[in-house]
């Protein structure tokens, strides 16, 4: 996840400031919004990681050979 925020982080920063040009008002993106992205991402992996995790170590391995 770090790798792919680190690789779209400038594309998405140069398109931002590309788009946000043409307004009247100009806005600056911060790196506020990128940190408030990552931190959201890296939160949502490691719940839905660790959920998985919780649930295959909590399973009985008997209900899964039985079904197969």
């Amino acid at each position: 996840m770090v790798v792919a925020f680190v690789l779209a982080v400038p594309v998405a920063w140069y398109a931002m400031n590309l788009w946000l040009e043409d307004f009247a008002f100009k806005v600056e993106i911060t790196w506020i919004v990128f940190a408030i992205g990552i931190v959201s991402t890296l939160a949502i992996t490691f719940i839905t990681v660790g959920y998985r995790s919780l649930r295959a170590a909590i399973a009985n391995p008997v209900d899964a050979l039985k079904s197969e």
